[in-house]
């Protein structure tokens, strides 16, 4: 039976979505193609039809998933509460693609790489435009620092094994970024 083009980008949106969730939670290399087509609800026999090898799988993966979404406002304080939180901290499979697999990406293949590294160029450019400041290199300063210390904190606050120390990352990254907006403030 012939598959319809709209069936088709569903079914490979399906995948990407699925294995961006896998990935996140489990990491590249201990997720099986045959997991990812099964998270999917597909067989894997499927798999070739949509992508050239797991290597592409990865770099389509990321893409995918470090894509920002522009259907809807973006509230810079809302951003940073909900990224700075335990509850993301500690879903690592539902949260942002970036401190999930940032460490494993530099193991992966150049698309893969190129794909972070669009996602990190998109971001600076969304938080670029949301934070406060004179100029646009001081904005863009503030983004990169910014962005930096949110996906350091959420990696650390998820490796280390004291719950009140992981919290304290999350709280005083929070803080610090706060501090940092407010000196750029031109109000200030």
């Amino acid at each position: 039976m012939k598959v319809s083009r709209e069936q088709m980008a569903e079914n490979h949106r399906r995948i990407l979505d699925s294995a961006s969730q896998l990935f996140r939670e489990k990491g590249f290399e201990a997720v099986t193609v045959a997991e990812v087509m099964k998270a999917a609800g597909l067989t894997h026999g499927g798999f070739y039809g949509h992508f050239e090898s797991k290597d592409d799988l990865v770099a389509q993966t990321l893409a995918h998933g470090l894509t920002p979404r522009t259907d809807r406002k973006f509230d810079l304080d809302a951003y940073i509460d909900r990224y700075l939180s335990p509850e993301h901290r500690d879903d690592p499979a539902h949260g942002c693609p970036t401190a999930a697999l940032v460490a494993e990406t530099r193991h992966q293949s150049p698309a893969a790489r190129a794909a972070i590294t669009e996602g990190f160029r998109a971001q600076i450019d969304r938080l670029s435009a949301a934070v406060p400041g004179p100029n646009d290199a001081d904005k863009r300063r503030a983004a990169i620092a910014t962005w930096a210390a949110m996906v350091g904190a959420v990696i650390l606050a998820r490796a280390i094994d004291d719950p009140e120390l992981s919290d304290e990352m999350l709280e005083q990254t929070r803080a610090w970024i706060g501090s940092g907006t407010d000196r750029l403030s031109p109000d200030q």
